[in-house]
């Protein structure tokens, strides 16, 4: 237990810093205050943030999100530390997406985690996993036809040669 954050605070200053890293890197907001809020806000008009998608701090919630507060406050420090890398790699990627910047070494989370993979999975563990479930999956073979067409969609957008 002594791995473990003490209370639900030291969590939520941890994670709301979290969504001001966000803002810095995507939007370039350096300054929180009360009057740049309106500006900020109009600058990101409709844009999700990744931090909404992952986090909510509120302890009862209809919200769907990755990590709810009650599931983040049974964790130890290496596993709130995978999640905000991987929230980082998230961050990243979505910056690189928005500025045209993506290169052939960013594969996105979402359709990682889809073929049930980890969001640093490199193109080894990708092929692999293509070929796991393609073997589940091919009509040959007795699998779902619409399933393995989603998955050959999924595996060509990843750009993988």
């Amino acid at each position: 237990m002594s791995d473990c954050y003490i209370s639900y605070g030291d969590i939520k200053r941890k994670i709301r810093n979290l969504k001001k890293v966000e803002l810095k890197i995507r939007f370039h907001v350096m300054d929180f205050s009360e009057s740049n809020n309106k500006y900020t806000l109009s600058k990101m008009n409709n844009t999700n943030l990744i931090w909404d998608d992952f986090f909510d701090l509120h302890e009862s919630t209809s919200k769907s999100v990755k990590y709810p507060l009650k599931r983040l406050a049974k964790m130890n420090k290496d596993e709130l530390k995978n999640i905000i890398s991987e929230f980082y790699y998230g961050v990243y990627y979505q910056f690189y997406k928005d500025n045209g910047m993506l290169d052939m070494s960013f594969y996105d989370p979402d359709i990682l985690a889809q073929l049930g993979l980890p969001f640093d999975a490199d193109i080894c563990a990708i092929k692999k996993r293509f070929r796991e479930l393609a073997k589940i999956y091919h009509p040959d073979v007795g699998g779902d036809g619409t399933k393995f067409i989603e998955l050959l969609e999924q595996f060509e957008s990843l750009h993988i040669k």
